[in-house]
């Protein structure tokens, strides 16, 4: 007899349990089922499902936190870049060899397990409602040792299928819009956006995407009809994208990590040819600002 895989996938477990694939990805970002997270792919012990299963070994959160460059597990928290996801982040992370993991679950989580020492760096794109971005969230919430340095302009507004016009933010009324993350970012900007434009019937998924791919993803999927996004999310696969605004979309670091090999590597990175070349492939990125101190904590 063939001996069995000691991890099963996604979709194994979907099977075993009987729900979408989608429902494991929220129960594996919540800790309610026993993974591991490793570049980016949920990995699921077979024996620690089964006990589950049986009652027995209580869930956790994913582990092993999608490592860019190195193994993961035997990294401490200093390697761990948290908060927003951005498509150009994540990607030079992989790319630059940095070493870095990433635990990509909102702006304001990423905010705090910077404060608790769970991270050398968070994404952050925090509307502050008087059009500046990130920097009363950060001096709100940091008290020192810390600065925010730009990583770049997003083009952000609104992904739709292609099959379907938005003029504006009030033709999202009655439409399917895809949730996110309560301390995300986006659900930041678009409960602003919605407020402005007087919608209150807007219908939410029930998933919650925690990434801007996965956003999209589930409007290509037809899981939605709309979602708050960028246009370099949109653009990969071939979504209809409303402009609305540009915003700041910026990393805030520990200042003592930010002068380890981790980050220094991943700005070098972001100097390069490459790096410019696939923030133009992606589209809707302006990167005047990348590297340039934006805040310093007294």
């Amino acid at each position: 007899m063939a001996q069995q895989p000691e991890y099963l996938t996604t979709r194994e477990v979907a099977a075993l349990l009987r729900v979408r694939e989608r429902k494991v990805y929220d129960m594996a970002a919540a800790g309610e089922i026993p993974c591991r997270r490793l570049t980016g792919k949920l990995l699921f012990p077979r024996a620690e499902i089964e006990r589950w299963l049986g009652g027995g070994a209580a869930a956790r959160p994913a582990q092993g936190i999608g490592v860019s460059g190195g193994m993961a597990g035997g990294m401490g928290s200093g390697g761990v870049v948290a908060g927003s996801h951005d498509p150009l982040l994540e990607w030079a992370i992989r790319e630059s060899g940095a070493g870095l993991a990433t635990m990509f679950d909102g702006s304001l989580d990423g905010l705090e397990r910077l404060a608790e020492g769970a991270a050398c760096a968070a994404g952050l794109h925090v509307p502050d409602g008087r059009g500046g971005w990130n920097v009363a969230a950060v001096a709100e919430r940091l008290s020192g040792g810390a600065a925010l340095v730009g990583w770049a302009r997003r083009r952000r507004g609104l992904i739709f299928a292609p099959d379907r016009a938005l003029a504006d933010i009030a033709g999202l009324r009655g439409l399917r819009l895809v949730r996110r993350q309560a301390r995300a970012g986006a659900a930041l900007w678009l409960e602003q956006a919605l407020r402005r434009a007087g919608v209150a019937d807007a219908l939410w998924t029930e998933p919650v995407a925690r990434t801007e791919t996965e956003a999209a993803a589930m409007v290509a999927q037809g899981e939605a009809d709309a979602a708050a996004g960028l246009e370099a999310a949109a653009k990969p696969f071939g979504l209809g994208f409303l402009p609305v605004e540009d915003e700041a979309f910026d990393l805030v670091v520990d200042r003592r990590a930010w002068f380890d090999p981790p980050l220094q590597r991943l700005f070098a990175f972001a100097r390069t040819p490459a790096f410019t070349a696939k923030a133009a492939a992606l589209g809707g990125y302006d990167l005047t600002e990348t590297g340039v101190a934006r805040w310093n904590a007294p």
